[in-house]
């Protein structure tokens, strides 16, 4: 079952906030704030600092709202990219707070692919990439590891972790064109 596009505008609420509509921000806020804890959820474990990740991001979308290009991509894509980067930008910085002898180790075991991931045109897709590359992708987007994570994970140089996770990329646009 595939669900329904939305019809709201996310680039018009955007350019509102860009002129100081604060009601621009709480529908903004309104239609996509529960995504977006999701996503910080998902990638941080824990819900209160998702919480406050999604409080972060939706400051930063009111006060940056005006550099928003459309045709760099969508509005949607935009607002996800920054609660997605405040989220991974935290697990970094409390990851130098951790001594080297206390940080855990990225589980470098079968990726199990959940959630909308596992069914659909995506999951089929996925299951036609390797299963190192596969893993790779997951880790980064599903996961939040960084590229040098990812390259300990599997004892790979990280030149050839980024060049992975790009091919797969393509690979996996292709496949979903």
């Amino acid at each position: 079952m595939t669900l329904p596009l939305t019809s709201f505008d996310h680039e018009a609420h955007l350019a509102a906030c860009a002129r100081g509509d604060r009601q621009a921000l709480q529908r903004l806020y309104e239609e996509e704030g529960a995504r977006l804890l999701g996503v910080a959820r998902r990638l941080l474990k824990d819900t209160a600092l998702a919480e406050d990740v999604v409080h972060d991001a939706f400051i930063r979308i009111w006060t940056r709202a005006a550099t928003f290009d459309p045709t760099r991509g969508s509005a949607r894509g935009w607002m996800f990219s920054i609660t997605r980067h405040l989220a991974l930008d935290f697990l970094r910085r409390r990851e130098r707070d951790v001594p080297l002898d206390d940080e855990p180790e990225p589980d470098d075991s079968a990726v199990e692919v959940d959630g909308p991931l596992r069914s659909g045109r995506m999951a089929a897709c996925l299951e036609q990439l390797e299963p190192v590359r596969r893993a790779c992708l997951v880790h980064a987007y599903v996961d939040g590891f960084s590229h040098a994570e990812i390259a300990r994970t599997f004892g790979a140089p990280l030149g050839t972790v980024k060049a992975w996770v790009k091919r797969s990329l393509a690979a996996l646009r292709e496949c979903m064109g």
